[in-house]
């Protein structure tokens, strides 16, 4: 068997699927991410392409070690997210080949089910607690949302208690048990995190993310040592070297690594190695289908999980042209499998990844696309963090 064709698909409202092809026909996909650089990422499938043609598809640890090392120049997120779509791809030509779902290779199931939280509020925060009533509504035991918008070096005290007072009321309306997680999206700089930190402390928050950009992670000790309020991160990083250091030093909580940009095999190796240092996993995954499913196969072999973050109506996907409600649905031959029921996500157990996904739905709305970098400004001009 050999690797006949890889194509890559971009398709409403942000997503890039690959299909790998055998040459006797067995198909696999994958989901790489980085919208705002897509032709990059196309070029970057396309490169590797060139040299996986005529492979055997199976010894996938092998072809990885190849992608990630063979131009010599590597990391990145650009490399890392390519190589993260053909190789989930990888997986399902695998779990589809001997007929088995991809976490029987990695030590098979430990749980049957994941508890999923959803997003509330957008990128500008507001009216937090009526969408998460209607989450509630939807069955759903735990939320997260962004902690601010535009937020200076030293900025106005009024931003941190409009924050605060946006967790309040989704407290006061879900109750002391419903999960609340605040992301502060690299958002906030050093001295308006300890501020911030500190104030949302008597909420008991299930963590705070990305408390500092992922470049300034050596601060966390700094933020971590101020709070009770456990600290998560880790959707930027891309392989077991760049979280060596995050676990050795002792202060993150809960990591969350992508497996659009990690690879679905790393993000079951990271999980082991968080393990090692009593940390817990909850996996990156504002996403679509195939993103989804390839975690979702991790999930359920690794014991030290805590929660799975679930896309369908997050604030990313709004307002693009031709897509039902549905989003990721859409993609879906058997779209009740990726359904959550009484907020948990089955893991499911098909072969490869477990889903069919709708080919010809995916080639009619194929159309590369260009996304606007954000161009979030403080009051006095100057680049604010998005």
């Amino acid at each position: 068997m050999k690797i006949g064709r890889i194509e890559s698909f971009c398709v409403n409202p942000r997503w890039i699927f690959v299909r790998v092809e055998t040459e006797d026909g067995l198909v696999g996909w994958g989901e790489s991410i980085f919208p705002r650089r897509v032709n990059a990422v196309l070029g970057a499938i396309a490169d590797l392409t060139a040299n996986l043609i005529g492979e055997d598809p199976l010894p996938i640890e092998d072809l990885w070690q190849r992608m990630y090392r063979g131009g010599f120049f590597r990391g990145g997120p650009v490399l890392a997210t390519a190589i993260a779509g053909i190789e989930q791809a990888l997986w399902d030509i695998k779990g589809k080949y001997y007929k088995m779902p991809v976490h029987e290779f990695l030590g098979g199931r430990v749980r049957q089910k994941v508890r999923a939280y959803a997003w509330v509020g957008g990128d500008r925060p507001g009216q937090v607690a009526e969408m998460a009533k209607e989450r509630i509504r939807q069955g759903f035991t735990a939320v997260k949302m962004n902690a601010t918008e535009e937020l200076h070096y030293l900025d106005h005290p009024s931003k941190i208690e409009a924050s605060v007072a946006r967790v309040a009321a989704i407290r006061q309306e879900a109750g002391p048990d419903f999960g609340i997680a605040v992301d502060f999206h690299g958002r906030v700089h050093r001295a308006m995190a300890k501020q911030l930190i500190r104030a949302l402390e008597p909420y008991h928050l299930l963590w705070i993310e990305e408390a500092v950009l992922s470049e300034h992670n050596d601060l966390l000790s700094v933020l971590a040592g101020q709070t009770s309020t456990p600290i998560a991160t880790g959707e930027r990083l891309y392989n077991r070297w760049e979280y060596k250091s995050l676990l050795e030093g002792r202060v993150v909580d809960i990591i969350q690594p992508d497996a659009s940009l990690t690879g679905l095999h790393e993000l079951e190796k990271l999980s082991r190695m968080a393990e090692a240092y009593d940390v817990t996993v909850a996996p990156h995954c504002p996403n679509g289908p195939i993103s989804l499913a390839a975690t979702l196969q991790v999930d359920g072999c690794v014991p030290n999980l805590a929660l799975q973050e679930y896309s369908v109506g997050i604030h990313y996907h709004q307002g693009y042209r031709g897509l039902a409600a549905g989003e990721m649905q859409d993609y879906l031959l058997a779209p009740e499998l990726l359904a959550p029921k009484d907020g948990f996500l089955e893991i499911p157990n098909g072969p490869g990844l477990g889903i069919a996904i709708n080919e010809a739905l995916v080639r009619e709305r194929h159309e590369v696309w260009f996304l606007r970098d954000s161009n979030w400004r403080n009051s006095d001009g100057t680049l604010a963090e998005w």
